[in-house]
């Protein structure tokens, strides 16, 4: 199957007719995309399963001090991995044909501008500190390391997709150390669940850029998987289903937990019976659908626990 099929709409990240272009202060429009404020889906996508994880740790409702705190560690976290990676692709970015606008392949900022957002964003980061227990400092300062290696990965392995959802999915681990001080296996399970989901989903989003990352001489999964993408996708997803259920029973999660982990895995058969590996224009649609994935899991999560 031809993967590298000519597109026919432009696949730009960035629309300039938006809350950014209207609302915002010119000189804050570059820093509000370098974070990617404009395009909140990874925030979603990086908050949603740790809330889940909230309401799983403790039992119910989670408490709103906590929850504050890790919504506003996903949104910076997020911020601040979309920087780094930005800065590592300053000089790649302009030929893709999804990434050619964002503000530092465009020379809307310098690096220096960068490096200084991103320590800001780094310095913001670190006083949520003080709010999380001191096992949660150390899973918080555990995450760094991938989140500065990401970017490279996609230079010497088809797994960059893999080392991502750790780096997205890492607050489900401190949402347990930080409400019961300690991690149990169940809740690896469900944390490593949301990983291989991501692998699945964020391949989708990878065949947008397989035309371009082949020329560049970058990797993906999607590369990896090449015409067999629906079959790898489908092992991703079944494996995170699986791990899901399993977490949610060995925690003893109530009967309408498996209701909603129905609903999940129907949600996420008809992903993959409309992916189409020609149509990078649905792929778009179907990346941004996996914020009901993670919806679901979350009602999932509070039906398991107050039913």
């Amino acid at each position: 199957m031809n993967t590298q099929a000519t597109r026919p709409t432009d696949l730009s990240d960035i629309v300039f007719d938006d809350w950014v272009e209207r609302w915002l202060p010119r000189s804050w429009r570059p820093y509000a995309r370098l974070c990617r404020l404009d395009r909140p889906i990874g925030t979603w996508l990086t908050l949603l399963p740790c809330i889940a994880a909230l309401v799983q740790a403790a039992g119910g409702l989670p408490d709103l001090k906590r929850l504050i705190v890790f919504s506003l560690g996903a949104l910076l976290m997020r911020g601040i991995g979309c920087t780094v990676n930005d800065m590592w692709d300053r000089d790649i970015d302009k030929h893709v044909e999804r990434t050619r606008f964002r503000p530092l392949t465009s020379g809307q900022l310098s690096m220096r501008q960068a490096v200084g957002f991103l320590l800001t964003q780094l310095l913001v980061c670190a006083s949520l500190l003080f709010f999380i227990n001191d096992l949660s400092r150390w899973w918080a300062l555990g995450v760094l390391p991938f989140v500065f290696i990401y970017p490279f990965c996609k230079r010497v392995t088809y797994w960059p997709q893999a080392v991502l959802g750790v780096c997205f999915n890492w607050g489900m681990l401190m949402a347990w150390t930080d409400t019961q001080n300690h991690l149990p296996l169940a809740a690896v399970a469900m944390w490593l669940g949301a990983v291989l989901w991501q692998i699945g989903y964020d391949s989708i989003y990878a065949y947008v850029d397989v035309r371009d990352d082949l020329k560049l001489g970058l990797h993906s999964t999607a590369m990896r998987f090449g015409a067999q993408g629906k079959v790898w996708i489908s092992g991703f997803y079944l494996a995170a289903a699986l791990l899901w259920t399993w977490g949610g029973y060995a925690m003893g999660m109530g009967g309408a937990y498996f209701v909603g982990m129905a609903a999940v895995a129907a949600h996420l058969a008809w992903q993959l019976v409309i992916f189409d590996l020609q149509r990078p224009d649905r792929n778009f649609m179907l990346f941004r659908a996996n914020l009901w994935t993670g919806a679901l899991l979350i009602a999932s999560a509070l039906a398991g626990t107050l039913l």
